[in-house]
């Protein structure tokens, strides 16, 4: 029962981070690009990597944390199914190279970001 309480009060949490990213991030680009989502997949990318050398390579902590930080927090966090129908949207809307611009860029910024998390992490 407290893995599924860690996992619940992770998500929570992440999602209110995520909500509270595109809420800042919208006005900058009015709508036209999804900037939030990118953020926080980007931003998730990093903190997964950072979070998967000090939890699992470096420092075991326990179930519950592991569940609610990786599971919860960052899986609530990062948005895949959100990116895919921004994608979709710009697609659909008469944008494909910007919804190709903007699937590249997720995919490789992602990549690049957890690879250089859990880089730089290892340093430590």
């Amino acid at each position: 029962m407290t893995h599924l309480l860690a996992v619940a009060a992770g998500g929570a949490l992440g999602a209110l981070c995520r909500y509270g990213v595109n809420g800042l991030l919208y006005p900058v680009m009015g709508g036209r690009f999804p900037l939030g989502t990118l953020s926080v997949n980007v931003l998730g990318s990093l903190l997964i990597g950072v979070l998967y050398v000090l939890i699992v390579e470096k420092s075991p902590l326990s179930l519950e944390w592991r569940n609610f930080l990786m599971v919860g927090f960052v899986g609530s966090l990062t948005t895949f199914s959100t990116f895919s129908l921004d994608a979709l949207a710009l697609w659909q809307n008469g944008h494909p190279l910007l919804a190709a611009f903007y699937v590249l860029a997720s995919v490789l910024l992602c990549l690049v970001g957890i690879a250089a998390a859990v880089f730089l992490t290892r340093l430590f």
